[in-house]
């Protein structure tokens, strides 16, 4: 499908070797679930549940506005992309991210296998309960309580983070952390390696 308009919720579904090029969707809601071979070009979306549950999907220059984008989406490869999306990316397994923004709550929980490079992220309690997590040159704007019960991480931010809470393992490295919460009771705080390149750490406890 080339230059084309959709205005119809719920297109696409348990369907199969899908190539959209310049297509605008109007009404995206709960649209192109449980597909499989997705290549999608310059295509805009507006619509809450766009994609649950479909896999190998290959996007560049994607727009999408609307929460919940892939929820439980597998073996994702994305380019050049905006999300404005509240709980993007949930679930999902395999999920590779280049050159895009992602603006909006709760990032990326329980997943997989995600990462991210060279991407501007702006969200509430992203980017938590992830299972190998790597960022690479990406910044993280007005982002709190940012890796919480996240393994394996291997984070390079370009940027403050706001806060930082409960990570489980891995490094993370960023100019400067608003606040590192650190609970003893509920992760060991030594399987975490946190790097600071500019200014100091407000680092929190629980007693």
């Amino acid at each position: 499908m080339t230059n084309s308009t959709i205005q119809a919720p719920k297109q696409f579904r348990r369907s199969s070797a899908l190539d959209l090029n310049h297509v605008y969707f109007a009404d995206a809601e709960k649209t192109m679930w449980h597909c499989q071979q997705i290549k999608l070009t310059d295509v805009q979306v507006h619509g809450d549940y766009f994609g649950m549950d479909s896999q190998n999907i290959v996007a560049d220059h994607l727009t999408v506005v609307g929460n919940y984008v892939f929820d439980g989406a597998k073996n994702v490869e994305v380019h050049h992309s905006t999300f404005l999306a509240k709980d993007a990316f949930w679930n999902c397994e395999n999920v590779t991210i280049y050159d895009s923004t992602i603006n909006g709550e709760y990032l990326g929980w329980n997943t997989k296998n995600l990462t991210l490079i060279n991407c501007t992220i702006e969200s509430n309690q992203g980017l938590c309960y992830i299972d190998h997590l790597v960022m690479k040159h990406c910044r993280l704007l007005q982002t709190d309580l940012a890796f919480e019960y996240c393994s394996a991480i291997d984070a390079e931010i370009c940027s403050e983070i706001t806060s930082v809470k409960n990570p489980i393992s891995g490094v993370i490295r960023a100019e400067k952390i608003g606040n590192l919460i650190l609970d003893p009771e509920k992760i060991d705080p030594k399987q975490t390696k946190i790097i600071l390149t500019a200014g100091q750490t407000t680092e929190v406890r629980a007693s």
